[in-house]
């Protein structure tokens, strides 16, 4: 069942296959077969004037001193300096500082430049809305509102417009539960009073206007799973191999489950999942569950143990973010009678990261279980999906670092709905 990077002749075929012009998810007498489109954007939320220097930390004065920490950060991951590509830099002054620039805007508008030129029904927005903190309540002396319209209605706020019904589903991330329960709630509730943002709940279930029977979305904390859990330190070896030590992360006891519905998530997900009646069963986390950027593996594998073989038996894809860069991977799941499980990143949608050479070729050839279709560190990008019947086309945008928030087209991998083969 492998998939490839389509040609453009191949995605004009399978264009063929759809109705002209924005996707709606509704049947006609014309038109029999249903469709559906949506951009994914993840860790959108870093302005550097937010920023703030830990204890051991001081401005960068010069851009050498800039470009000194970027070679650090890119050797962390690079055995050599083949391909370094730094973050473009700003100069903020109001923490005396050259800083990494944000691909907020420009990721923004790429995604909405191609919501516009091709059509989009809704949007996802996979956690870390905002950075460092997420919502602080005013403890650091800047209004939660100022944070809200910054980060989150200023960029996104008009994402959609002139769609009937547009929404961005929307999750926290490992930033948003930063400083406290009632910090988070606060978000919270911002993003279910917002008319372009839908969040019930921090887990939640969605079927999007007009789409019953044709696509659901299940949305997890998972963050809130990784606070349930055990979670080791990430730790490699000079050869990018696993190395773990028996030092374990932590979490603050305000970030674990609470109440006996947040206990039962993972049970929550899998019998949502098995109940749904759509056929797009679609399931959204901030962590991914695989990813390249080789410090996030270990929530990875606690992640896959809580919740890997509900996705295996019953989701058609797994969309994440949390590393900050732009992936396709797809999983196996040892089922020979199933198509692969797409397994996606869209984790650059303000700051990015390079990808961990080592670290990835290594994760692939210990995992044969695994596909990788893209992995594009150190850029800016977002994801469309378009679905069809029986058919996922996962489109791949970066925005490129001009700050134009262009999209740039990236190609596009094709997957076979897995829940038709569901017994």
């Amino acid at each position: 069942m492998r998939r490839s990077l389509l040609s453009l002749a191949s995605v004009m075929a399978l264009a063929a296959c759809t109705t002209a012009g924005p996707a709606t998810g509704q049947e006609s007498a014309d038109s029999p077969s249903r469709s559906a489109s949506f951009v994914v954007v993840g860790d959108t939320g870093y302005i550097p004037s937010y920023e703030r220097f830990d204890d051991d930390e001081g401005p960068m004065k010069t851009i050498g001193e800039y470009m000194a920490l970027m070679q650090e950060d890119w050797l962390e991951r690079n055995p050599d300096m083949e391909g370094f590509r730094p973050t473009p830099w700003v100069f903020e002054s109001a923490l005396g500082s050259y800083m990494e620039a944000s691909g907020m805007w420009p990721v923004a508008r790429a995604a909405d430049e191609i919501c516009r030129r091709d059509g989009c029904d809704f949007a996802a927005m996979v956690g870390d809305n905002i950075y460092p903190d997420g919502a602080t309540l005013g403890a650091d002396g800047i209004s939660d509102e100022r944070r809200f319209q910054d980060m989150l209605n200023a960029p996104y706020g008009k994402l959609g417009e002139g769609v009937e019904n547009f929404t961005i589903y929307t999750m926290m991330g490992n930033h948003d539960w930063h400083i406290s329960r009632a910090a988070t709630e606060a978000q919270l509730k911002y993003l279910q009073d917002h008319p372009n943002f839908t969040m019930p709940d921090y887990f939640y279930s969605a079927v999007p206007a007009g789409m019953d029977g044709f696509v659901e979305i299940f949305v997890i904390d998972t963050e809130m799973l990784l606070a349930s859990t055990t979670v080791y330190e990430d730790n490699l070896d000079s050869q990018g191999r696993e190395a773990r030590t028996e030092e374990l992360d932590t979490w603050p006891d305000f970030v674990a489950p609470q109440t006996e519905a947040e206990k039962n998530m993972v049970g929550w997900l899998r019998d949502s999942l098995a109940a749904s009646d759509a056929k797009w069963k679609i399931v959204m986390g901030h962590h991914a569950v695989w990813s390249g950027g080789g410090s996030k593996f270990e929530k990875a594998h606690s992640l896959r143990a809580l919740y890997m073989d509900a996705l295996c038996d019953y989701a058609d894809v797994y969309i994440s973010g949390d590393d900050h860069m732009t992936e396709v991977y797809s999983d196996t799941c040892n089922m020979d009678d199933r198509p692969e499980l797409p397994t996606l990143v869209a984790g650059a949608g303000s700051k990015y990261r390079p990808l961990h050479k080592l670290f990835h070729a290594n994760q692939l050839a210990n995992n044969p279980n695994l596909k990788n279709y893209y992995s594009r560190g150190s850029d800016w990008g977002f994801l469309k999906l378009d679905l069809t019947e029986d058919q996922l086309l996962v489109n791949i945008y970066s925005a490129g670092t001009d700050m134009e928030g262009r999209p740039i087209d990236e190609g596009q991998v094709s997957f076979e709905r897995r829940s038709q083969f569901a017994k």
